[in-house]
């Protein structure tokens, strides 16, 4: 049954790209701002689908965390579901991807014409320059930036070296931190095609404000709330492990911004 259920959404999902593909190319001359509204709607249509055809619901849970002014989301990156249910959960958002998903024919291409900050992979710390730089445009726009801090998607359970980018663009832009957690891996694996039915947990965390805190020691209370999130919601996944985070910083209370 699962596999039915995987093998006909693929195909629901092959069905709807390329004329998605084309409204968003046909949005390129309109604001980033109509643009986004518009071509997000194929994501905030793939939810109901996912829901009815994958069996896949979601909760969130930590909603009234949310600041009322562009932030940056540091989320837990499992598989493609967090890529299309974000955009149903969050206020506009722009996510950081690597440039080369751009060239996909028709899903790349509409890619292109959403508020993205694309990075080159190969650029080294030119890299985060360009998270900071593009990042720091989008927000300025009115866009939510979401990084996925560990870089790559990462079985559920697992947990990956946090890089610096988001915090880093936090702090250049004077914009507050908002950690995310969920087990959207638990369903929707990575490179799995079969997808399982169940119900994903996002849980957003109290935002952080970056005042007087270097890169560092921002993505530290970052990576502290995310994993130890991880392991309170999810415990089955960790067995008796302890999250990998063993600083001071880790047991201060997080600050939210007024």
């Amino acid at each position: 049954m699962h596999l039915l259920r995987s093998i006909l959404f693929a195909i629901l999902l092959t069905i709807t790209i390329p004329p998605a593909a084309l409204v968003a190319l046909c949005m390129a001359p309109f604001p980033p701002q109509l643009r986004y509204k518009v071509i997000s709607k194929w994501a905030q249509s793939m939810m109901p689908l996912i829901r009815i055809v994958l069996g896949i619901r979601y909760r969130v849970i930590g909603r009234d965390n949310l600041p009322t002014v562009p932030s940056v989301i540091l989320s837990k990156h499992q598989s493609a579901w967090e890529t299309i249910a974000f955009q149903a959960i969050f206020p506009p958002i722009a996510f950081v991807l690597k440039r080369e998903l751009l060239r996909l024919p028709f899903f790349g291409w509409g890619l292109a014409q959403m508020p993205i900050i694309s990075i080159d992979r190969a650029a080294g710390k030119d890299a985060l320059l360009q998270v900071v730089d593009q990042g720091k445009a989008r927000i300025a726009e009115g866009f939510w930036v979401v990084v996925f801090p560990e870089g790559t998607r990462a079985a559920i359970g697992s947990q990956k070296r946090y890089k610096v980018g988001g915090a880093s663009l936090a702090i250049g832009a004077n914009a507050p931190v908002v950690p995310v957690a969920h087990n959207a891996g638990e369903f929707w694996r990575r490179n799995a095609f079969v997808k399982r039915p169940g119900e994903v947990v996002v849980s957003i965390g109290p935002a952080i404000d970056p005042k007087g805190l270097s890169a560092e020691e921002l993505n530290i209370r970052v990576e502290a709330w995310i994993e130890g999130e991880m392991r309170r919601l999810f415990p089955h996944h960790y067995g008796d492990a302890a999250p990998t985070v063993l600083s001071t910083l880790a047991d201060e209370p997080v600050r939210s911004r007024s």
